[in-house]
């Protein structure tokens, strides 16, 4: 028979792993991740927007902001334009 510390430390291991692969999943850029038996979709377009919103709002100075939206700008319309 096992210890308690093998079980506790089995089951601290096999938490932290299943929180790692969540995390990594999330932070991919990727429309859909599947690993395993679990399928994750979910809508990118709106994080995109919305890092972009706190970039362009987060600069200290207005001349970068202009600059920043207009890259911004340009970037959709080339999005637009390849759908």
């Amino acid at each position: 028979m096992l210890s308690e510390v093998f079980w506790i430390a089995f089951v601290s291991t096999a938490s932290g792993m299943i929180i790692k692969l969540a995390s990594m999943a999330y932070k991919t850029k990727c429309k859909e991740c599947s690993m395993c038996c679990l399928k994750i979709t979910r809508d990118v377009e709106l994080e995109e927007r919305e890092n972009e919103f706190e970039i362009i709002h987060n600069q200290s100075s207005s001349k970068n902001k202009v600059n920043d939206v207009n890259e911004v700008n340009e970037v959709n319309e080339e999005k637009e334009s390849a759908v």
